[in-house]
């Protein structure tokens, strides 16, 4: 018996060693040693594609296609019997979770590597290729009750940008001196992709392909474990979890427990080589489009691995205590915790399975049903999001129930109708519709690493209840959208109507005038034939546009394609307001926009411009260097836009000047700000909130706290409108801002004050520090200034943050079009 196991194991070894030279490793298949240099996007994609072919422990599967037009990918790392069962594993954790129906006939682990979300952070892609070949030739044992989803590059766009300047740039021999220009990445860096979004912070709002198509197959798996893996600067230790507070409420005990056991099995490795490491500080579980929260929030145990490097250490650097930091070396780290990850995952697959199925119980949920009231195309916004995370939502049934109010913060009595939606969380995601949805946050500790508010009833601009009864879907409560009712051609019309409610419809404007045609707005309310029209409502009449021939197919074919309703009406004589050939409905002009970019802006604040105008707006845009301002003829363009970031300098602040004097308009985003305040030239002033004798005394491990209490980490404040001003047409008389600093501006003298916040302005949710919050009252929020023939357009809030603030999006369409 003794001889026949011994016989057994030497065959089991005879085979590992025959399958292991059957593999070729990633230096043998890219004949270079892995650390040696970067590898472009292509190549990886081959070398998975290789694996896909030569071994049986994986299977590739391609899921998408980047803005660039560069591959996404996952594979699947398993046993030959585990891939071969694929599906039904797949199938077995969705009923776990209770989207499908059924009892689990298997406990298998699974584990999803995700790596390179920001491109510039490089050394993880090489650790993939790494981790795959030691899991499918050394590990093969944890693969057994383990499935492995390994995304290799999550931002290709990013990564070959910052591999292909990297290769142009170094020396033919690298050089570790931090000065030199190889470890000095230009503007805009690897990190962000295409349109310059950081794809670490979009889990949640999904307005990103790479996101939107990462989303569809991670919703088919439902993961237990997630990483994500990053690097940090160069004289930073590892990072590995715990992480740090503030944790969500919703967090589980058990996925705090784990992801620290996990963190002790890295810890054991790194302690062998002596390697430096660091946890529990700086990286948080609170705000919910993380890499790590989104899904932690999803059920699994969601972390970060971060190490040194980033954009700056290229091959080789030198580091505060002169000894180099090498690509190698990264690798090495990235390799260790990723194998370090599925080899805890396998020790305890089947407790890991099992408290992933617990986390799926919602009875404790106080809040059973979050309803949404207003206007329906804002509704088919959310219902899109949801969606994208496969949650479910309906229309309300009609009944009353007790809620608590998002606008009063009181419970009151409401009666919903079947124009009322209800997302429920009697639902398997339904832990993360509570955060999605929760009025406000509860925080644990102020320090955290970002915005610290974004419910969706408020980015979107609804009314929303929150209850503790429940709703069920019935047959007869489901409703036709208007948006989805196709419009028809009336060759009798005197004019089209539009209403101005949503950034779809500008959109629509943006369209028509492409077009070429005229299009008016009315600066008052109106009614005509029996209806009740706003201010903003576009006004496209006949027979200003005599030079369209088509006039009513070239109408009705826009408003279909980008489901927009639109009205015809018989006659331009109103039946109250101002008739449509009054000097108060005003012509639409085509503007040539154009917006700053490059050395000088921020990447991001530039991003989510151009993502604006080119994927919501469909509007040309011009995209001008900062540094050659100089350079252009200004006059060309009637609209230049500043972005959150900008900084002039003393010559390109008098040009924007003469820009403004000269007629033109500048639409200038947050920090751009700086660039006018306090400057006698212009009427922005700063409201000082510093107490500079306060802060010299404060105790030095006192200055986080101290500098925290100034400062406001995205955090949701009402303001008040000045709704007959174009710039805020199609909004209330109250509006629900994203404030992402502690900066604040002083009410403008000479101008206009559109929005702002008045004296009793009140926090909705999220932190603020005190000494923030007592410059909040009084203070601007959206504001124009007249300098000789332009303008300058205020926005202290950026209301096109990360492309999720839905309902901020109509401020920015209206200082471009209506303005």
């Amino acid at each position: 018996m003794k001889k026949f196991l011994l016989l057994t194991i030497l065959l089991s070894l005879v085979t590992t060693v025959s399958n292991s030279q059957k593999i070729q490793s990633p230096w043998q298949f890219l004949d270079y040693e892995i650390g040696s240099k970067f590898t472009r996007h292509h190549h990886i994609i081959e070398y998975f594609n290789y694996l896909n072919k030569q071994s049986t422990n994986v299977l590739l599967e391609k899921y998408g296609t980047t803005n660039e037009e560069r591959t996404l990918i996952v594979s699947y790392i398993s046993s030959e019997e585990n891939l071969k069962n694929l599906e039904q594993i797949r199938k077995d954790n969705l009923k776990r979770v209770g989207i499908l129906n059924g009892n689990p006939s298997s406990n298998i682990a699974i584990v999803w590597l995700s790596y390179n979300v920001h491109g510039n952070e490089a050394s993880s892609t090489e650790a993939a290729m790494n981790t795959v070949y030691k899991l499918i030739t050394e590990k093969q044992e944890w693969l057994k009750n383990t499935v492995v989803i390994l995304d290799p590059v999550v931002n290709p766009d990013g990564r070959d940008r910052y591999v292909n300047w990297y290769k142009q740039t170094k020396n033919s021999n690298h050089n570790n001196n931090p000065d030199v220009v190889e470890h000095s990445e230009p503007w805009p860096s690897g990190r962000p992709n295409h349109y310059l979004f950081d794809l670490n912070r979009d889990w949640a709002w999904a307005t990103q392909v790479e996101t939107q198509q990462r989303l569809k197959i991670y919703n088919k798996w439902m993961p237990h474990i997630h990483v994500d893996f990053h690097e940090q600067f160069i004289n930073s230790p590892y990072y590995f979890p715990p992480a740090a507070e503030p944790y969500h409420e919703i967090i589980t005990k058990w996925q705090r427990d784990f992801q620290t056991e996990i963190g002790k099995n890295h810890a054991k490795y790194f302690d062998q080589k002596g390697w430096q490491y660091f946890t529990k500080e700086s990286f948080d579980l609170f705000y919910p489009s993380y890499g790590d929260s989104y899904p932690t929030y999803m059920g699994a145990i969601g972390m970060t691995y971060e190490q040194a490097g980033h954009g700056k250490a290229g091959l080789g650097i030198l580091t505060e205590n002169n000894t180099e930091l090498t690509l190698k070396d990264r690798i090495d780290h990235h390799t260790t915790t990723g194998l370090s990850t599925v080899e805890m995952a396998s020790k305890n697959a089947v407790k890991l399975v099992d408290e992933f199925e617990h986390y799926f119980d919602n009875s404790k949920l106080k809040y059973k049903s979050y309803i949404l009231r207003g206007n329906s195309e804002k509704i088919e916004q959310v219902r899109d999001l949801l969606s994208k995370h496969d949650i479910s939502s309906h229309p309300a049934s009609k009944k009353t129930v007790k809620a608590y109010d998002y606008s009063s913060k009181k419970y009151k009595s409401i009666k919903t109708t079947a124009k009322d939606w209800v997302i429920t969380t009697n639902q398997p995601k339904g832990k993360m519709v509570k955060v999605l949805f929760e009025p406000e946050t509860k925080l644990t500790d102020s320090l955290t690493y970002d915005i610290t508010a974004w419910s969706i009833p408020y980015a979107y601009g609804l009314e929303g209840f929150a209850s503790e009864e429940s709703f069920e879907l019935k047959n007869d409560d489901v409703i036709v959208p208007e948006s989805s009712k196709l419009n028809k051609i009336n060759t009798s019309a005197y004019a089209y109507l539009a209403k101005w409610q949503t950034v779809n419809d500008a959109q629509f404007l943006g369209d028509l005038l492409e077009q070429g045609l005229n299009i008016r707005f009315n600066a008052t309310d109106f009614s005509i034939e029996g209806n009740n029209y706003k201010k903003g409502t576009l006004i496209i009449m006949r027979g200003e546009n005599s030079h369209i021939h088509n006039f009513d197919e070239v109408i009705v074919e826009i408003a279909n394609r980008i489901h927009k309703i639109v009205i015809p009406v018989k006659s331009g004589f109103v039946d109250s307001g101002a008739d449509f050939g009054s000097n108060k409905v005003s012509l639409v002009k085509r503007k040539n926009i154009s917006v700053l970019s490059g050395e000088g802006t921020s990447s991001l604040g530039f991003g989510e411009i151009w993502h604006f105008f080119e994927t919501q707006l469909n509007y040309p845009l011009n995209i001008l260097k900062a540094n050659n301002l100089n350079r252009y003829n200004l006059s060309k363009y009637h609209v230049l836009i500043l972005p959150n970031g900008y900084r002039a300098n003393k010559d390109r602040l008098k040009i924007l000047s003469k820009y403004v004097s000269d007629g033109g308009t500048i639409i200038g985003v947050g920090s751009a700000l700086n660039n006018f305040a306090d400057n006698e030239e212009y009427s922005l002033k700063s409201k000082n909130q510093d107490d500079k004798e306060e802060i010299n005394f404060t105790p030095y491990n006192q200055r986080k706290q101290s500098y925290i209490s100034s400062n406001i980490t995205g955090s949701i404040f009402k303001s008040k409108v000045d709704n007959t001003h174009p710039l805020a047409f199609g909004y209330k008389s109250n509006y629900n801002s994203l404030k992402l600093s502690g900066k604040s501006y002083q009410l403008l003298n000479e101008g206009i004050n559109v929005a702002y916040f008045s004296k009793d302005a009140e926090k909705v949710s999220g932190f603020a520090g005190y000494k923030a919050m007592k410059e909040i009252p009084n203070s601007l929020l959206y504001g124009i200034e007249y300098k000789g023939r332009g303008k300058i357009i205020y926005m202290v809030d950026n209301p096109l943050f990360r492309s999720f603030w839905e309902n901020g999006k109509l401020f920015f369409a209206n200082a471009v079009f209506l303005n």
